[in-house]
């Protein structure tokens, strides 16, 4: 298998089997893409309606960046673990953003809901990894000598 993959000698996806470093590496660039999400949500809230546009060119560009990262990680992640985090480190953040800066309302059912979002993307990591191990059972079958 290819340590910078997540992919076999047969090119197949290996699940769970990458390096730790390479995982490690991936769940850095997943954070990174979901802050990421944030800043282009952000910037296209700025563009107001591609009025603006640095702003709409900023976000676009920040936005495909975002998801090239987000490509990254699913070469060494479970596809729905790495897409939830993306999207929960987005979603919530642009609400706590909205919150704090942008005047939006805080009132306890909101962050209410974004825990249950927080709840929701640490509950799919831990239920894909049924046996304690650092990600899916692996299922290739055994090499014979």
């Amino acid at each position: 298998m290819s340590a910078y993959t997540g992919l076999d000698a047969r090119g197949e996806r290996a699940a769970g089997r990458a390096f730790p470093r390479a995982r490690t590496t991936a769940w850095v660039v997943l954070v990174l893409a979901g802050l990421l999400e944030i800043v282009w949500s952000l910037a296209l809230t700025e563009a107001d309606g591609l009025s603006r546009p640095g702003w709409a060119v900023g976000g676009i560009v920040l936005a495909m960046i975002s998801l090239g990262m987000l490509s990254y990680s699913l070469g060494h992640l479970p596809v729905g673990t790495a897409y939830a985090v993306w999207v929960g480190i987005g979603a919530v953040g642009v609400a706590v953003v909205g919150m704090l800066f942008l005047g939006e309302p805080a009132g306890w059912e909101r962050l209410i809901f974004l825990g249950l979002i927080i709840a929701g993307v640490i509950g799919l990591n831990q239920s894909e990894k049924p046996d304690g191990s650092d990600g899916a059972a692996d299922t290739r079958p055994a090499a014979h000598d």
